[in-house]
């Protein structure tokens, strides 16, 4: 069983009688009397990144993972706690003051702060994220709407290349390109100045931890409607356009890996021209790749005014 049909099965119902809770169709808990919005993960070495050898870099990707959550749903996140589990060796002294030097830095960035957490003894290095934030509502998933515009903020892919040249399974000779790549794996560019625009004009949202395809489904939930993506519109960073042409590799498999955290939402198409204009007056990239319909009985992905018929990446999914 994968990690969804364990929460349908088992804790939805645990729920029924929390709303706040969400069904537990979203990735946070939402008090909307209090206005209080929460959201926790848990990042295990060898599963969400691969060793501890750069425990600066790690820290960031998790904290930004974590804030990630509440950005898409058009809530500021103001604290964060820390739960940490790892060995003397993880938790050397070296190492807890590049970990305390990346938190500050990550403080003074997002403007968060930590608030509290617990420490344990482990094999493994393991952290749980919680990020709290205010919010009188928020934009959830499985509220879109048929003919909805399908949008995504900013490039989908680097990060991909750069946990596949961490993992080397690829190489690039050029150092400038490495380091770039490595650096969107571990520190992804957060579409912040947009997330308190979002209630404005979104219908859904879902920030992209998974992969473009899977995070969209999830987005759609029980909505009964279908995707239909133009593959050229999703956006790619120059660089990585230039590896792909390069190394004739396909587009399709870079953009649906996950370790993203853009912003993926939906919108009227009545909203287009504003969210052209807004997007542009505060310097954020935001693609119309897409749209929503009930007309179509399975899910559609366009390359050269033809559809594919191969089976695309569904994204990352925990199967237990």
């Amino acid at each position: 069983m994968n990690e969804f049909a364990i929460i349908q099965k088992y804790f939805k119902k645990l729920t029924y009688k929390n709303p706040s809770a969400l069904k537990l169709n979203d990735d946070v808990f939402f008090d909307k009397k209090n206005n209080v919005v929460v959201s926790i993960d848990t990042y295990v070495e060898g599963v969400h990144f691969l060793n501890f050898r750069n425990p600066d870099l790690v820290i960031k990707k998790i904290i930004r993972s974590s804030i990630s959550d509440l950005y898409c749903k058009g809530v500021i996140p103001k604290f964060f706690f820390i739960g940490a589990s790892g060995n003397n060796i993880s938790f050397s002294k070296k190492n807890l003051i590049l970990i305390s030097k990346s938190l500050k830095e990550e403080q003074q960035k997002y403007g968060i702060k930590l608030s509290g957490g617990d420490t344990t003894k482990s094999k493994k290095t393991i952290f749980t994220i919680i990020s709290l934030g205010y919010s009188k509502k928020i934009i959830q998933r499985n509220k879109c709407k048929n003919n909805d515009d399908i949008y995504v903020t900013g490039n989908l892919g680097d990060s991909y290349l750069g946990l596949l040249l961490l993992k080397k399974k690829i190489f690039i000779k050029n150092i400038k390109q490495r380091k770039y790549f490595i650096q969107k794996y571990y520190m992804p560019d957060l579409p912040t100045k947009i997330s308190s625009k979002l209630m404005k004009f979104a219908n859904s949202s879902i920030d992209i931890s998974d992969g473009l395809f899977g995070d969209l489904a999830k987005l759609i939930n029980t909505s009964k409607l279908y995707f239909r993506l133009d593959l050229k519109k999703i956006p790619i960073s120059s660089k990585l356009s230039t590896y792909l042409a390069k190394t004739k590799k396909d587009k399709i498999n870079f953009i649906s890996k996950g370790d993203d955290y853009q912003i993926l939402f939906t919108s009227s198409k009545f909203n287009r021209r504003y969210i052209k204009s807004l997007f542009k007056q505060m310097n954020q990239k935001v693609t119309l790749i897409g749209n929503l319909t009930k007309e179509i009985k399975s899910n559609q992905i366009i390359s050269n005014k033809k559809l594919l018929k191969h089976r695309y990446n569904e994204g990352y999914s925990h199967n237990f």
